[in-house]
């Protein structure tokens, strides 16, 4: 199809002009490519290693949910050259989706997330300048197997912060770097709260709330949203997809 088409669908379905996102973050489409598209590939990150792969792959597009423009302003040189003029020298698009695609009912981080632990998200919560991120569940399960759940279904072992209750009745996810949000959490009420990451100070304030926490990891916790986007494109414009996996460990 043709990529202004595939772009114009992405923006309006990701709502990504009006989803607000950290300041001069910038989503939609950061690096022009080909004007037809065949072939998409989608990452967590726009990274040297992951764009080789993208080209190795025959990709027209890349969608990432990190990519390369954060409002820095920078030389074009070294990492940031080697980079751009990889896109640019294969022709190959680069398009971003950072909160929009954390927010997204369908095609989500947090929602996607939600429904591979067999969850049904009750509600949202964890607003960032008006528009809630992060969903929650209603559930009865032991912490124990509520963890279990998310090995099972992220394929991780999560650094678990038992400072809740050991039966999960109230869960809240919100994916990426959301351990600072750990009192937004306890005031929706929730009682147990999936993330990726968070900075040691957070255990404190897990312990002093009441309130479980799980860090499964920023990277990992976010594969789900590309892929499912990479999923939706595929049925609904038969296109090619492929999933570019390059873990952080963080």
């Amino acid at each position: 199809m043709q990529s202004a088409e595939l772009i114009a669908y992405l923006d309006d379905y990701l709502a990504v002009r009006d989803v607000p996102d950290w300041k001069d973050a910038f989503n939609g489409l950061q690096v022009e490519g080909r004007p037809e598209v065949r072939r998409v590939a989608v990452a967590v990150d726009a990274c040297l290693a992951t764009i080789a792969q993208a080209v190795a792959g025959n990709a027209d597009l890349m969608i990432v949910h990190h990519g390369l423009f954060w409002g820095a302003k920078a030389p074009v040189t070294g990492a940031y050259y080697r980079r751009l003029a990889l896109l640019i020298k294969n022709g190959l698009a680069l398009y971003s989706c950072h909160t929009p695609l954390d927010a997204h009912p369908e095609v989500g981080n947090n929602y996607v997330l939600a429904r591979k632990l067999g969850l049904t998200p009750a509600g949202r919560f964890g607003e960032f300048e008006g528009v809630p991120l992060g969903v929650y569940a209603e559930t009865e399960m032991t912490r124990d197997a509520f963890v279990a759940r998310v090995r099972e279904a992220l394929g991780v072992s999560p650094l678990v912060m038992a400072t809740g209750p050991e039966t999960v009745r109230r869960v809240g996810i919100i994916t990426g770097g959301a351990g600072s949000w750990i009192d937004r959490a306890a005031a929706q009420g929730l009682d147990t709260f999936l993330t990726g990451e968070g900075a040691h100070h957070t255990y404190f304030e897990a312990e002093e709330r009441g309130l479980n926490v799980l860090y499964a990891g920023h990277y990992t916790t976010e594969t789900v949203g590309v892929r499912a986007l990479a999923d939706h494109l595929r049925d609904r414009f038969g296109l090619e997809t492929f999933y570019i996996d390059h873990p952080t460990g963080l």
